[in-house]
Parts: structure tokens; C-alpha cells; sequence
């Protein structure tokens, strides 16, 4: 399995803080909040990681991780001209997966718990994607998951009236299948 690392994006809603470097590189903690993304991914047994990079800050991004080897990984970099969404960054990636299934990361989320089983269970299900949900009180602030029977079957962008509370944490197993 591989990793891929969005760590594109503005950072608008983080300005001032943003106007020199990507929201990604700020310290949580005493280390930036895409290191979490790093380690979790390479908790996962995972040691090829690609970061996708765009826009303000994308030197200090191959700056700080280089080719990996401090984080005991290799790294990787492709570069989004303009922030085009997710599934155009993972489409980027396409030669780095080659045949194998991957996670996908948004640089900017911190989890608090090991993702090492549901990774286990995804490498050795069937499954062409699984992706992490979270209980939240506030749906309507987030992406939301609508689940039939075990699948998700739509998900709605900070909904009104929202089927769940099942939020979309940014964290997705996926094979090349997607």
C-alpha cells in the first residue's frame, strides 16, 4: 500500500497565519499538522509517500520533509497547479500507485487514535474503498456521510438538513479501481 498526502489549498480561512506557507506547515503540538499525517501513514506500515503541493509555501514543504528518510519514509512530491479538488489530485497520482491499493491523507487532520487495524482491514478485504467516519453534534458544519445498510451511499457538503451525523474525516483507503 502507498500514501499520498494533500497538501495543497490556500489556507484562506487561516490568514493572517497563511500568508507565508501552507495551513499544513502550522505547528500543533510543536510540529506541523501534516508530521501527524506522516507518521500515521507510516504507522500503517506504509513507507512510499507522494505529498501533492501547489500555491504559497511549496518549497518550505519539500524544505522540511525532503526525501522522507528523517521520518524513515520516502517522500515524494507532485505539484497541482491550481487546487482542483480531491479526486484531481488523486488522479495526479496515477504512475505512483501503479496497480497497488493507497490512503489518502488531507494534510490539515489530526487524528487521535492509530488507523494501523482499519488499515489491516482494508488490505486484506475486497473492498475498492473505505473511508473514516466521525460522529459529530454539529453535521451541518461538515461533510456528511449518508449510510444505507453499511455503504455509503451520498455524501453532502455541510448539508441542512443532514441524514447523519457520520462526518467525512478526510481519511480514505482507496484502490486504483476509484
Amino acid at each position: 500500500m502507498k500514501g499520498i498526502i494533500l497538501h495543497g489549498g490556500h489556507g484562506t480561512r487561516l490568514r493572517p497565519l497563511t500568508h507565508t506557507g501552507p495551513k499544513q506547515l502550522l505547528p500543533i503540538a510543536n510540529k506541523p499538522m501534516s508530521e501527524y499525517c506522516v507518521e500515521a501513514i507510516r504507522d500503517c506500515g506504509i513507507s512510499e509517500i507522494v505529498i501533492i503541493i501547489g500555491g504559497i509555501g511549496s518549497n518550505k514543504v519539500k524544505e522540511y520533509y525532503g526525501d522522507g528518510s528523517k521520518f524513515n519514509v520516502k517522500i515524494t512530491y507532485i505539484e497541482q497547479d491550481k487546487p482542483k479538488g480531491i479526486a484531481h489530485a488523486i488522479n495526479l497520482c496515477k504512475e505512483f500507485i501503479q496497480n497497488e491499493k493507497f490512503l489518502v491523507f488531507l494534510g490539515d487532520n489530526i487524528i487521535q487514535k492509530s488507523i494501523n487495524d482499519i488499515s489491516q482491514k482494508f488490505e486484506s478485504s475486497d473492498n475498492d474503498a473505505l473511508i473514516l467516519l466521525c460522529k459529530v453534534e454539529n453535521p451541518e458544519q461538515f461533510g456528511i456521510a449518508d449510510v444505507k445498510e453499511n455503504k455509503i451511499v451520498k455524501i453532502m457538503e455541510k448539508p441542512k438538513n443532514p441524514p447523519t451525523n457520520l462526518a467525512v474525516t478526510g481519511i480514505y483507503f482507496l484502490t486504483p479501481k476509484i
